[in-house]
């Protein structure tokens, strides 16, 4: 069909025939100057993306369940969960370090995986979901503030820090933490705006389906 050699601008609704791209090249509007996603040679791999995200988010609450790291110390021991950690500095009279830790390293990467899975499921059904711009604005929106990483960074500083002092004994939480990172790191190579061109392709597939023969 016709229409599926045709890609919009997303910046400014400009029509281009869909250019074929090989490696190393990018496709530009001629107008405003945004970058093409979904032209030909950009296939976007729905499968993978959405198996890391469903993984990312189990990774996401086994993290959450279960302690960072266990302080063992003249036969006393503690254990430190993030939200606890969060807790603690909120009690302690650290209200906007305990916010900016619950934003960046829970609540940011929480709503990112949410919105993507919520897109990401219905295309590979081959439908489209309400709202479906707005959530992708939400990840693009979301995605620089989840800081997973720095926390990860903060944590193992933390524990070179209390290896003098206590016998540090990483929990499941730091492992699920580290795969978490990595995880978030590939889905932050995704552009979610690629997904329009899928979401186009549907929309007029249904379309068609939907006006049927005669």
């Amino acid at each position: 069909m016709e229409y599926k050699k045709l890609i919009a601008c997303h910046e400014c609704d400009l029509l281009f025939r869909k250019p074929v791209l090989r490696g190393g090249q990018a496709a530009r509007c001629s107008r405003c100057r945004a970058s093409l996603k979904g032209a030909h040679g950009a296939s976007v791999p729905l499968d993978r993306i959405g198996a890391i995200t469903v993984a990312a988010l189990i990774t996401f609450c086994i993290a959450q369940a279960f302690p960072v790291i266990q302080l063992q110390t003249n036969g006393m021991t503690s254990e430190a969960t993030l939200l606890g950690a969060v807790w603690a500095l909120w009690t302690g009279h650290m209200r906007i370090v305990a916010t900016m830790v619950l934003c960046s390293a829970i609540l940011f990467p929480l709503i990112e995986l949410l919105a993507l899975l919520y897109v990401l499921v219905p295309l590979r059904l081959g439908k489209v979901v309400r709202h479906f711009n707005r959530m992708l604005r939400v990840v693009q929106f979301i995605r620089p503030w989840g800081m997973v990483e720095v926390f990860m960074l903060g944590v193992i500083i933390t524990i070179v820090k209390m290896v003098s002092m206590a016998r540090v004994v990483p929990g499941p939480g730091l492992f699920a933490f580290g795969a978490l990172t990595l995880m978030l790191a590939y889905l932050g190579a995704f552009d979610p705006r690629m997904l329009w061109s899928t979401r186009d392709e549907i929309s007029f597939d249904n379309l068609l389906g939907s006006a049927g023969p005669g």
